[in-house]
């Protein structure tokens, strides 16, 4: 649970580009459909109906206390948990150079503890069972949780604590500074984040939003105790706050809680804080577009790197313009997908291996931006060339109706999509009160969409996309090799001795906990109902009529593990080229259909089989099976598009090649498994330039089958016709007689521990991975072994890792342990992110907690507060459809029950300390440890 930057559904993102700086898992938008689909549900008309009168604020309700604190409250009762979050107006846009980073650096003090509860608050969440964290932003922080329901008065009581009684004293301040100083050099490891932060400086010199969000490491270093706790005081006040309270839960009572909690806070008295403002230097509040001229000339930024990159940034308006909905279609039609106008320039022909854009549009201005890394060997400015050229044919020719119509569906149905569960709900109330003022700010937005026209989006290109308006900057790497440095054991290197702290005693978290309701949370999740096709295709389905939405998650059995060493990187490839052209649509075909209805559909390859997420409107389902159909059973590979798709593939190992948390997966990877094992094998150029067409056609051929696939569909529709559907889609599919199964070699323990240390130049910040093999999802000791991972290291907030290495050492921003089970084996192994100077002492550190752990064990008491946690966080986790859908998957592949669904959190609290001992002394060895430290040379 690592304190970050958040990054919004892409729909959100674009209209409050809340930060850059978090990393994401980003499905491949691989699918689309043909316009001959002959299914339709019979009750399409009400689905269709409840799209269009749809309102993601209706029963949203907003209530100001006396002390001026905004209450936004929207029942929910499709699962009993609820979530609370509290949003401060205040972000980067509140500072200035000297004090650049100093909201962020306050968002990580409110969990140092309180007046009144002296202990990390991560630990209190986590006896709650509570899925939490923050985010900084340019316009605001927010704080948010979500539990089980009768936890809710207990959530409010710690978030009014903190928002009253933080303690902010010199010990955790230079503590915490630690922290945040080895979050920003993560960062900088990014080449991408170190040309954002050019282009913005160099676009508003003069305004806070040419800052960066999480501040410098030069400004973050001076921070006083008094600076922080100045601006603590000056704006973390009810009246510049809003608690936002989404799930299930009764108005009236939680409004009543709520004015009891947050009511007797006071709010800011201005005659005691101007301290701080006074100190900072004035900047402008309003970006002002520079004057019309001279275009200014590209900044260049030579340094280590593997890829050439531009971004390219232009002024744009604030939240609340009425050019906003225009500037998003317009946004849209260029960048959004394979039909959009930079794909075939940029994509189609060669130059780059991706594209991007985005309007950020914000409190006091925005702006719009592109992106995009250029494919090996070719020009950046050749790509800004077809950016500019593709821009100005759309200012002077205009765009299709066609094209609008498009972009308005995508905008919608990503809304609808973006908002099915509590969370995301409460972020967009959150987001827009604090940024707009208006909790309804998105319906109108929406409404605002609609009434777009071809017209709207070329004035509004013509406006803001002037050349002379934009800053645009080029990233050329000086390291392209596209290899990390040599590697180098450090046997020889001698270890220190750290004495590892206690361990914190639950009964020291349970005295700070607020007092939790006595009602028992208990619901019947309902089941899946299973079926096979006669050709062996297995299905799931479940019901849920809560929105008009659906989502689909598949697999099959054609991952990684079917690579042979020399044409490593087959099974992603073939997975990358499904949309490339079927017997009957070619790709732009494919893409175009589910683009005009906003849908989504994914697939990428894994190291035990092909994992496919789809998203979309419940009318549209029929579309999406039709479109998954085509692809699993008529794809065709073209040559040309395969090349693409190859050079996209080079370009993404480069950069896996210049990331220190790829290169030490894949060095550990490779040094746990023997050469023979599947889990060794990584995709090298070499192994990409040898893949022909006819091994992705043979491959297909071979593992593409109805009986290596399973299919789970939850969402709004009825079973029976769903079920008719697959018949149809995929019923005449041909089974494959051939198996598809490996058999794995044995993978033993490192007789003794061993060091790994490839080097990276230009990085900041070290990357150190420590484990060995681990277990299956199947293992007998799989309950114990994730309980006593929970204490271990499963939060860096919570665990004994984080505890030690995060919060008593200060070593490293985030550290977590986690055993990676699948069908078979995977690895077990612990992940953080350090200074280079002090990745050793982590390490030794880390190992030191490790023996503690296997000596001693762990107390009766941790483990009955790990096992209320996990079984808490696992009924808060589910309530996300997504992530339901996902568990009720994979499940099934990995031969579970469908009970166990319900099963889980049963089977967790059924866990014996004993086993739990037991798990520690079998499965933890910190004497056989692989090691790998990757980041830049040592001096």
């Amino acid at each position: 649970m690592n304190l970050r930057f958040i990054l919004f559904p892409k729909w959100l993102r674009r209209r409050w580009s809340v930060a850059t700086f978090s990393l994401c898992l980003i499905l491949v938008l691989l699918l689309g459909g043909g316009n001959s689909v002959l299914f339709a549900f019979a009750d399409e008309s009400r689905i269709s109906n409840s799209v269009e009168s749809v309102s993601l604020t209706k029963n949203a309700r907003r209530t100001r206390l006396a002390n001026g604190l905004t209450i936004l409250t929207k029942e929910v009762h499709t699962a009993p948990i609820v979530t609370v979050q509290v949003w401060y107006k205040v972000g980067s846009r509140n500072e200035a150079p000297g004090v650049n980073g100093i909201a962020h650096q306050l968002e990580h003090m409110l969990f140092k503890g309180t007046k009144d509860r002296p202990i990390q608050f991560g630990r209190l969440f986590s006896a709650l069972g509570s899925d939490s964290n923050a985010f900084t932003s340019y316009d605001m922080t927010a704080y948010f949780g979500t539990v089980e329901r009768n936890k809710l008065k207990a959530l409010m009581e710690i978030e009014a604590d903190r928002m009253k009684n933080s303690v902010i004293d010199d010990k955790k301040l230079e503590s915490e500074k630690r922290v945040v100083i080895s979050e920003l050099q993560g960062y900088e490891n990014g080449p991408g984040y170190r040309l954002s932060r050019a282009v913005k400086r160099d676009a508003f010199p003069n305004h806070p939003y040419g800052l960066t969000v999480g501040g410098t490491k030069a400004d973050v270093e001076k921070f006083t105790p008094e600076q922080v706790k100045s601006y603590y005081n000056r704006f973390y006040s009810p009246d510049n706050a809003t608690l936002v309270i989404v799930g299930d839960f009764e108005t009236e009572a939680t409004l009543k809680a709520a004015k009891d909690i947050f009511g007797k806070i006071p709010k800011h008295q201005s005659s005691t804080s101007e301290k701080l403002g006074n100190t900072i230097p004035k900047l402008e509040t309003t970006i002002k577009p520079p004057l019309e001229g001279k275009v200014k000339p590209p900044i260049v930024l030579k340094e280590p790197g593997s890829a050439a990159l531009l971004e390219a940034v232009y002024p744009a308006p604030d939240v609340n313009n009425p050019d906003v909905p225009a500037l998003d279609v317009m946004n849209y039609i260029l960048t959004e997908g394979r039909n959009s106008r930079l794909y075939e320039p940029l994509i189609e022909s060669g130059l780059a291996s991706g594209i991007d854009g985005g309007v950020a549009n914000l409190i006091s201005g925005g702006w719009a931006e592109f992106s995009a890394t250029a494919t090996p060997g070719k020009k950046l400015p050749d790509i800004d060339g077809a950016i500019l050229q593709t821009i100005e044919t759309l200012q002077t020719k205009g765009v299709t109706l066609e094209e609008v119509n498009r972009a308005k569906a995508q905008l919608t149905a990503s809304a609808i999509l973006g908002n099915r569960d509590i969370n995301s709900q409460a972020q967009q109330l959150g987001n827009d009160q604090t940024v707009t003022g208006d909790y309804q700010f998105t319906d109108k937005y929406l409404a605002g969409v609609q009434k777009v026209t071809p017209a709207d989006v070329k004035r509004v290109a013509n406006k803001y996309l002037k050349p002379s308006l934009r800053t645009v900057g080029y990233f050329e790497p000086t390291q392209i090799s596209g290899k990390p440095g040599s590697q180098a054991t450090n046997s020889s290197q001698t270890s220190e001795s750290f004495n590892a702290g206690p361990p914190v005693d639950p009964a020291e978290v349970a005295k700070y906990l607020p007092k939790i309701d006595s009602e028992t949370v208990s619901s019947t999740q309902s089941l899946p109902q299973t079926f096979e096709l006669k050709n062996g295709l297995k299905v799931l389905l479940l019901k849920d009529t809560s929105t008009p939405t659906v989502s689909l998650s598949g697999y099959i059995q054609a991952g990684t593990e079917f690579d042979a060493a020399e044409k490593s990187g087959l099974a992603s490839l073939t997975a990358d080229n499904l949309t490339n052209g079927t017997k009957t649509r070619d790709a732009l075909t494919i893409a175009k259909i589910l683009a005009d209805r906003g849908a989504q559909l994914g697939a990428s390859a894994n190291r035990e089989g092909v994992s496919i997420g789809g998203r979309a409107l419940a009318r549209d389902l029929p579309i999406l099976v039709d479109v998954l159909a085509d692809l699993t059973q008529n794809a065709i590979f073209p040559t040309q598009e395969l090349e693409l798709s190859r050079q996209r593939a080079l370009t993404s190992l480069k950069l896996e090649l210049d990331n220190p948390g790829r290169v030490g997966r894949r060095t550990f990877q490779q040094q746990v498994y023997p050469k023979n094992h599947p889990f060794y094998n990584f995709p090298t150029e070499a192994s990409l330039k040898a893949i022909s067409r006819e091994d992705l056609v043979n491959f297909y051929q071979q593992h593409y089958a109805p009986n290596n696939m399973t299919l789970a569909i939850a969402g709004d529709f009825s079973p029976k016709q769903v079920r008719s559907l697959l018949e149809s889609k995929f019923g005449s599919w041909k089974k494959t007689t051939q198996t598809s199964s490996s058999t794995l070699p044995e993978v033993k323990l490192p007789a003794k521990t061993v060091r790994l240390n490839p080097t990276l130049p230009g990085k900041t910040q070290s990357i150190s991975i420590l484990g060995y093999q681990g277990i299956s999802r199947r293992d007998p000791q799989f309950y114990p072994a994730l309980v006593m991972n929970d204490m271990l290291g499963g939060s860096t907030l919570s665990s004994r890792l984080g505890s030690e290495i995060r919060d008593r050492l200060g070593l490293t921003y985030g550290i977590y342990s986690v055993f990676a089970t699948g069908r078979y084996p995977g690895p077990f192994f612990i992940q953080m992110q350090t200074a280079p100077e002090d990745a050793q002492k982590a390490v030794d550190s880390t190992i030191n907690v490790l023996k503690q752990i296997r000596s001693q064990g762990f107390s009766v008491e941790e483990i009955n507060a790990a096992k209320s946690s996990l079984a808490s966080s696992y009924n808060v986790e589910i309530a996300d459809p997504d992530a339901l859908i996902s568990t009720i998957l994979s499940n099934q592949v990995y031969g579970l029950s469908k009970e166990e669904i319900r099963d889980f959190s049963r089977k967790i609290q059924e866990v014996t300390p004993e086993q739990v001992n037991q798990a520690t002394k079998d499965l933890l060895h910190p004497d056989n440890l692989v090691i790998v430290t990757v980041g830049p040379p040592l001096s």
